[in-house]
């Protein structure tokens, strides 16, 4: 509801620009909603993904691992006790066995592939092809001005942060 106001209360601040000029009203307008469009549509296409990822993580995870051990500080305990019993340690060995460990667990198409349906979502395809279709259509109709444009996607950064904050919460955050 806060996020509502404050977008009525700067589109009405907007309008009052058309009695400035028109060009001026115009690129401010396209840019800004553009921007926050672009935002919000960003922002809900990761929260979803977040939100579907911890619904998986929440149901294969019985919960009694996370009340135990937190911050998992005793999965890894033979390993520490191998370590700590071993008088002669390669500290350079162990370095470049854990880099090779963490060059391997990162699988960038898996990753990719996981995060693919929020990077091509159509909530944020479709305020990107606004944003295009908007600066043309400005250019094209000699209503482009540049120092409003720009100005407005800044403040359209600004309102979709604000805005995407208040109304798009993961489920850790609800709880």
């Amino acid at each position: 509801m806060k996020s509502i106001k404050l977008l009525l209360v700067f589109e009405a601040l907007i309008l009052f620009l058309n009695f400035y000029s028109f060009e001026f009203f115009m690129s401010f307008q396209i840019a800004t909603l553009s921007a926050l469009l672009i935002m919000l549509g960003s922002m809900y296409s990761y929260s979803a993904l977040i939100n579907r990822r911890l619904g998986e993580e929440m149901a294969m995870d019985d919960g009694y691992d996370k009340i135990e051990d937190p911050y998992d500080l005793y999965d890894d305990e033979e390993e520490i006790d191998s370590v700590k019993d071993d008088e002669n340690l390669d500290l350079g060995a162990i370095v470049k066995e854990e880099r090779a460990r963490l060059k391997a667990s990162k699988n960038t198409y898996s990753n990719v592939k996981q995060s693919s349906p929020a990077l091509v979502s159509v909530f944020r395809m479709v305020p990107y092809v606004f944003l295009v279709l908007g600066f043309i259509g400005l250019k094209n109709n000699e209503l482009l001005d540049l120092l409003p444009y720009l100005t407005g996607l800044a403040l359209g950064i600004f309102l979709g942060y604000k805005s995407g904050s208040d109304l798009f919460k993961t489920k850790e955050e609800t709880l």
